[in-house]
């Protein structure tokens, strides 16, 4: 199953325009097979999964080979993480102004990076592997602004804590180089 696979219901999420809730998102039959946890479904399918570029750097993946698990991942292995070839550059952009992008966003979330150094809800990160058998690490798929306030906010010296939690999706089987 690849995001074109899920063409269907992103129409009919479309066209139910804001009266379509993610409640009656996430129970559609067709996202069953995936068991992914409703955050990252959220995040990934309901709020991207028809966005073009998004479509363009993840639609060759088979979502039913990604398991996801919560993770805490040490401040180090973000300071050069990538993103999706379409928004190459974006998380430098929102580094530059790490003050100004929390302040775009609720108060709660300015609140908690001072509280606990860290983002409210955690980023999407996947194991390079799933977009080349022969790649290794882990890239941002959704959250290239907190990353880039979390870089940010490392180089202005700010409250930052030494781990952050993230959903990462890994193969769910071994792949064999071939």
């Amino acid at each position: 199953m690849k995001l074109d696979d899920l063409s269907p219901l992103m129409a009919r999420r479309r066209a139910g325009g804001f009266s379509c809730s993610y409640d009656q998102f996430r129970a559609d039959p067709a996202l069953a097979p995936l068991q992914w946890p409703d955050d990252v479904l959220e995040q990934f399918l309901f709020d991207h999964g028809d966005n073009a570029p998004f479509v363009i750097d993840y639609g060759g993946i088979d979502l039913r080979d990604i398991t996801w698990q919560l993770e805490s991942i040490p401040v180090a292995d973000f300071h050069t993480m990538p993103t999706g070839e379409t928004d190459a550059g974006c998380i430098e952009v929102y580094a530059k102004h790490p003050v100004h992008w929390v302040g775009n966003r609720p108060p709660e979330v300015g609140r908690h990076w001072e509280e606990h150094g860290t983002w409210l809800r955690p980023p999407l990160l996947i194991d390079r592997r799933l977009l080349d058998s022969s790649d290794s690490g882990l890239q941002v798929v959704e959250g290239r602004t907190r990353v880039g306030v979390l870089r940010g906010r490392v180089r202005e010296q700010l409250r930052v804590a030494p781990d952050h939690h993230a959903w990462v999706g890994r193969p769910s089987r071994q792949y064999v180089p071939g």
